[in-house]
């Protein structure tokens, strides 16, 4: 059970309505986008934060009975979006049919000829998910690295732009009911030709032109980086195995003010990579301006399908892992706050002393209204505030163990909010062993 946090001086600057839904209140589709906004709001009104996973093969490696297990499990986990590829081209076990058998289309590359079967499966999904309150982050046509035989890049430049509107145009009729889809297009490569993502998307627009469109480029590109200038993207991304504050940073600073989440980063049982960096990566995104964030785990992306990198467990067997479980607390502890209303303390203002650099970067996130802080500390160090900074009289703080999800006052809180204090992280270790910790500053009377 996770202590609760009290936030209520800057709960009681969010404008009436506009309080989050909790991890198991599903969202009211379809989300918009609102101007001067860097976050989705839902059709209700209420602020939307995309906590994902890469479910890449969902629609072509499962069946029926085992998408249904894998979603009733995120959302007990409180997972509320999927990243998920209409049409498969190498990732599922025969590929591009479906676990039925059913190819996408009647002539084999052939855009202009959807197969029905086919799709009729892709809508159960897209429905199941709607009703288990997810949002689907639908690629409809995923170009693949390097525009190579991963995806269908070269199937789309043999179609040509026309065949591809038309492709545009079957699935905004098809879909445009569907309040639950933000179309993301491209995926992992910057297409020299525009064109032909741009047909696709535009076709969609015709027939559903009130759908949000975002897109994944090549890692270390984001999508307004290199979409600029499309009509139909209306939603950023960022993709990087670098620091990810860096990219979330620069994206909040541009001046078209798009809401923008991390949509790929370095996936679980991949490149070596240790639960606490997979924690590092959410936590700068989310403290960095991002409207949320995309966790990946190998093998859950391709649920056991082709693969790129060996992994010795089943997709069942991943779903309680340990990055799993990491996002799991980080949703509960953004529910209970007005995440909202945290911008990115990019400076050295309120965080004057232990900053870091690099993956070992700490970052801090402050309410508009200055009466809550997050930082998050991917290591062991003594840090510095300037309370002074901070709505008084008082502060609490609390260091939450992102780990287990538990809180821990810090010795001789609250302090006033005046001057500079010292923070040193005396509990040691958490209590998965590593160093990252979560140090929690709010406003107390």
């Amino acid at each position: 059970m996770i202590v609760g946090l009290t936030v209520s001086r800057a709960r009681s600057s969010a404008k009436a309505g506009a309080a989050a839904a909790s991890p198991t209140t599903p969202a009211a589709f379809p989300l918009r986008t609102v101007a001067g906004k860097r976050y989705l709001d839902d059709a209700a009104g209420k602020p939307f934060l995309i906590h994902g996973e890469a479910a890449w093969s969902l629609i072509a490696q499962l069946t029926r009975e085992k998408v249904d297990l894998y979603l009733k499990d995120r959302q007990a986990r409180g997972f509320n979006t999927v990243l998920v590829s209409l049409i498969e081209h190498m990732f599922c076990t025969n590929p591009p049919a479906n676990a039925y058998g059913e190819q996408p289309f009647l002539t084999a590359g052939d855009y202009s000829s959807p197969n029905e079967r086919y799709f009729a499966h892709a809508d159960w999904v897209l429905q199941r998910a709607a009703e288990k309150g997810f949002l689907v982050l639908l690629v409809p046509s995923y170009l693949g690295s390097g525009g190579g035989p991963e995806g269908w890049y070269q199937e789309m430049v043999a179609n040509g732009a026309a065949r591809l509107h038309r492709y545009g145009q079957y699935l905004g009729r098809r879909y445009r009911d569907f309040a639950n889809i933000l179309w993301v297009h491209g995926a992992d490569y910057n297409p020299p030709s525009k064109a032909l993502v741009r047909a696709i998307a535009d076709g969609i627009r015709e027939f559903d032109p009130t759908a949000l469109h975002s897109a994944q480029c090549a890692p270390e590109t984001a999508a307004l980086d290199y979409w600029r200038g499309e009509s139909w993207l209306n939603v950023n991304s960022i993709y990087t195995y670098r620091p990810v504050y860096s990219a979330a940073l620069t994206q909040y600073a541009h001046s078209e003010h798009l809401p923008f989440f991390l949509i790929e980063s370095a996936y679980e049982n991949e490149h070596g990579v240790t639960e606490q960096r997979l924690r590092a990566q959410a936590y700068q995104a989310v403290l960095s301006g991002a409207a949320g964030q995309i966790f990946g785990n190998n093998p859950i992306w391709h649920f056991d399908g082709p693969g790129i990198y060996p992994v010795s467990m089943t997709w069942q067997q991943a779903m309680g892992s340990r990055g799993t479980q990491s996002m799991t607390h980080l949703r509960s502890l953004l529910s209970m706050v007005p995440w909202w209303l945290l911008e990115p303390e990019s400076g050295d203002r309120l965080l004057t002393g232990g900053l870091g650099s690099g993956y070992d970067r700490a970052v801090v996130a402050c309410s508009t209204d200055r009466s809550l802080a997050i930082a998050y500390l991917p290591s062991l160090r003594k840090i510095t505030f300037d309370l002074k900074r901070l709505t008084g009289p008082r502060i609490r703080a609390r260091w939450y163990d992102p780990a287990d999800g538990k809180f821990s006052d810090v010795r001789d809180s609250p302090f006033p909010a005046m001057g500079l204090q010292s923070f040193a992280q005396d509990l040691g270790r958490n209590s998965a062993g590593f160093e990252d910790w979560v140090l929690i500053l709010e406003s107390r009377s």
